[in-house]
């Protein structure tokens, strides 16, 4: 008998299901006497028991379902080891009901947070690997990550049709992708639209830039802008500011975009309008590439299974799968490396970063 645990931990994004589809198929075809047990809503459910063996058919039919049919929820990693309010001791627990399952691998699917705890129940004794899932694409050892691809055809798609409106009125359109610590997914989008302008949280802007290519362009009889920004860039004076800083220099704006609407309307005196998809960039059927990538990452961590090589990570170098040590992912982030190629090819075709 052969037996694993499957969940899914953190946000929820496109490929998911295709994931845990490509794993369960491969397992399933790799042994004989296998069982897989569905942990529920993530992290949570191991640690409070939620969970239900799974059978064949349960995996029929999701490769192109968007969201997790595990359900997945936010269980931040620095709270791990604190007892919650109920006396209740999370890695005890994980490991107690891990055993319960009687568990040969736990398989995790998740982004950061979720990688800094299955690192650490690598290090308690337990079988654990884990598939690098997030539209940020910001996870350390992998080329992609699963739901980026998707992700950036969602926010590409948007700007794209902002461009219509655009036009029609001769308008500064901001856009406002996700993106918090990173600009991978803002930064794809916005070359992939034809954005004039993109701000990510790796290059601090300076908003008199940002005008002044906004002016460039109007002298050069461009009735349009479009500006894409990160949900988490910063202004060069906000880069050197505190988190608390920060949230009080914009204080009275929803987001970031807003206040750089604001500020650009006064220095350009054009028309601004602000697009905020939103979970519209998470939601919906992954498209096409990710779904290979979903099916190859899943039958690749069967293999691991199959070879008993656990504390593992499976990523995507140069187009193809490979184990990346649990202990190398956790706790490191990938950003946009500001000498990148792209940021170059980029800058040459005249985008502005507002630096």
């Amino acid at each position: 008998m052969k037996r694993i645990g499957i969940l899914t931990s953190g946000g929820d994004c496109q490929g998911l299901n295709a994931a845990i589809r490509g794993i369960s198929k491969a397992f399933y075809r790799e042994f004989d006497d296998a069982e897989i047990y569905g942990i529920l809503d993530g992290y949570y459910g191991l640690i409070y028991g939620k969970y239900k063996k799974m059978n064949p058919h349960d995996f029929s039919g999701i490769l192109t379902l968007g969201g997790t049919i595990l359900g997945t929820s936010r269980q931040p990693f620095k709270l791990m080891r604190v007892i919650d309010e109920t006396g209740i001791d999370k890695v005890s627990e994980m490991k107690k009901h891990y055993a319960e399952m009687g568990l040969d691998c736990l398989v995790v699917l998740g982004g950061n947070g979720t990688h800094k705890t299955a690192n650490m129940l690598g290090k308690e004794g337990l079988n654990v690997i884990s598939l690098p899932k997030t539209i940020d694409n910001d996870i350390w050892g992998t080329d992609v990550s699963f739901g980026f691809q998707s992700a950036c055809d969602i926010a590409t798609d948007v700007i794209d049709r902002i461009h219509t409106t655009a036009t029609s009125h001769g308008r500064i359109f901001i856009v406002e992708v996700m993106g918090h610590k990173v600009g991978w997914l803002n930064l794809y989008a916005g070359i992939a639209g034809g954005a004039d302008v993109i701000l990510i949280p790796e290059i601090p802007y300076n908003i008199d830039k940002v005008a002044a290519t906004m002016l460039e362009r109007n002298k050069k009889g461009k009735r349009f802008s479009i500006i894409a920004v990160a949900e988490g860039a910063l202004s060069a004076e906000e880069a050197l500011m505190k988190k608390k800083e920060i949230k009080a220099n914009r204080r009275g704006y929803p987001s970031v975009s807003y206040k750089i609407a604001d500020e650009l309307s006064e220095k350009t005196h054009c028309e601004v309008r602000v697009t905020v998809p939103g979970h519209f960039q998470r939601g919906g059927a992954p498209c096409a590439y990710d779904r290979v990538l979903c099916t190859r990452l899943g039958a690749a961590a069967v293999e691991l299974i199959k070879n008993e090589k656990y504390g593992y990570m499976v990523g995507i170098r140069n187009g193809e799968p490979v184990p990346v040590p649990l202990s190398e992912v956790a706790g490191r982030l990938k950003s946009v490396p500001l000498d990148s190629e792209i940021i170059k090819n980029a800058r040459k075709i005249g985008i502005s970063f507002g630096d």
